[in-house]
């Protein structure tokens, strides 16, 4: 009698993200597919229809998962800045180890990893990447007009430049991790980055660069 599978498809589709964060979308094969999720050929199409579809469902659950993690740590903070201040701390937290419950496989990002492994034959998974990375823009310049209406930031404070440059060191900080670095420096480099608010904060004695 033929041996019947039963599983479990959020946690297939955890393992998988554990998976193409750690290999990348290429470098990752069927068979890779097959031990880590321990699922069939068959199995596996008819439950994704096909690599590109786990990978979808991947992205998927690390962005809602990443989504849920930033929203949960803006809860929690007194503000938005000490909101946005906390999410960097936790970044820099999770790139200077794998985290206490493992839930970081490697130091990177994982759409960051796909944003720049995948070639133009690849437009829609990159497509979906860079609608996640510009959600997370969106999230970060909704906090911080929500920042400059409360008399957080001057009024000169341009909240969408902002959360790009923040962006942009989130992405950088996840990049430079891979260097292996001391966590401590790591660590110290999310406090840096919260500051670079700092000159854009109402009674700020610096002078904030505009244009």
């Amino acid at each position: 009698m033929p041996r019947t599978a039963i599983h479990d498809r959020d946690a297939s589709v955890d393992r998988a993200v554990r998976l193409f964060w750690e290999r990348g979308w290429h470098a990752t094969s069927l068979k890779d597919i097959q031990r880590v999720l321990d699922m069939r050929p068959g199995s596996i199409y008819a439950a994704f229809g096909s690599k590109a579809g786990l990978f979808e469902a991947a992205l998927d659950r690390y962005s809602r998962d990443m989504s849920d993690e930033f929203a949960a740590v803006v809860a929690e903070a007194g503000g938005p800045l000490d909101g946005i201040r906390s999410y960097l701390r936790e970044v820099a937290r999770a790139c200077a180890g794998a985290g206490p419950d493992g839930r970081w496989p490697t130091p990177g990002c994982m759409l960051v990893k796909t944003m720049l492994e995948l070639g133009d034959e690849d437009v829609d998974l990159r497509e979906r990447a860079e609608r996640v990375l510009a959600s997370v823009e969106d999230h970060l310049t909704a906090l911080l007009r929500q920042a400059r209406e409360r008399g957080e930031l001057v009024p000169e404070a341009r909240p969408r430049r902002l959360a790009r440059l923040l962006q942009a060191q989130i992405m950088g900080l996840r990049a430079f991790a891979r260097r292996r670095v001391p966590a401590r420096a790591l660590t110290e480099l999310g406090e840096d980055m919260g500051r670079v608010l700092d000159p854009w904060l109402a009674g700020s004695q610096a002078t904030p660069a505009r244009g």
